[in-house]
């Protein structure tokens, strides 16, 4: 249940911001109820809380009017006057100059306005100003329960107008029409200045290599085509070829093997057959 409350929070915080132009910190601006809420349910720090929900650090604002009623309450909303005390009073960034002390309701709706200028989310626990935001449009809302706090998700009437806004945005009015008309007609009469000056540059070019080869031709007689010498055949590579045997070699080699022949008859003469005695000869009578 946290994770999808979470992913809900994302979701319209992304609508706000792409929607309406909120940026961080993101602007907060609580009334009595709320504060005293958070007071009783131990939501503290508050700009702690609200950023874990905001996903981004937050800067919390009241008025003069919700610090006068928290006045006028009496005693047992001292705790909740004190803390608002120690918000930041919105008074340079929020016009809130009533002489006479409005409602919390009255206030904060002035402030927002009718587009929320400044861009602010607003945190509180009446069913009533929460009803009348969400007919304003770019005016997200915080609200608690018990020790939690939700992001409503943006209205029906809040969808439909960020929807027209965005299709207003894509369609161009008379003047936008007559400016991108008329840019097109100024690039298109320098595009063809420009291939106008190309041409004048090529020919100009063109002109002076057929100067420059008429007087080459005139100076040496050079003709027009150069004539390339054929190469002839030639004769084979001698690497390629295998050595001619000559007469000297042959008689060489026949010398050397009449010689190992010779050498061989030499060593087979002079082995000695020797004649072996038979053991069984009889000695010699005296």
């Amino acid at each position: 249940m946290k994770v999808k409350k979470q992913k809900r929070h994302r979701r319209a915080v992304r609508f706000y911001t792409a929607c309406f132009g909120f940026r961080e910190p993101f602007k907060v601006l609580c009334d009595g109820t709320f504060v005293y809420h958070l007071l009783a349910n131990h939501i503290t720090p508050a700009d702690t809380a609200l950023a874990n929900i905001l996903g981004a650090t937050v800067k919390i604002f009241t008025t003069r009017c919700v610090l006068a009623e928290l006045k006028s309450l009496g005693d047992s909303y001292s705790d909740s006057l004190n803390a608002a005390h120690n918000l930041i009073t919105a008074i340079d960034s929020v016009k809130c100059d009533h002489d006479k002390r409005k409602s919390a309701v009255a206030c904060i709706t002035e402030v927002i306005g009718e587009k929320n200028p400044e861009h602010f989310f607003v945190a509180t626990q009446d069913a009533e100003l929460r009803r009348k935001l969400q007919e304003i449009p770019g005016v997200p809302v915080i609200y608690a329960l018990r020790n939690s706090l939700f992001l409503e998700r943006p209205s029906g009437f809040q969808h439909q107008f960020a929807k027209i806004a965005e299709e207003e945005r894509s369609h161009m009015n008379e003047w936008e029409y007559k400016l991108s008309k008329l840019k097109k007609k100024v690039a298109i009469e320098e595009a063809a200045d420009a291939s106008d000056a190309n041409e004048s540059n090529e020919d100009h070019m063109l002109d002076t290599r057929v100067v420059k080869a008429n007087i080459k031709r005139d100076g040496t007689n050079v003709k027009d085509q150069v004539q390339f010498k054929r190469k002839k055949a030639k004769g084979p590579n001698p690497l390629s070829c295998k050595k001619k045997k000559t007469d000297g070699n042959k008689n060489a080699s026949s010398e050397k093997e009449s010689k190992i022949v010779d050498n061989t008859m030499r060593s087979r003469s002079r082995k000695r057959k020797r004649s072996r005695k038979s053991k069984n000869v009889p000695a010699a009578t005296v």
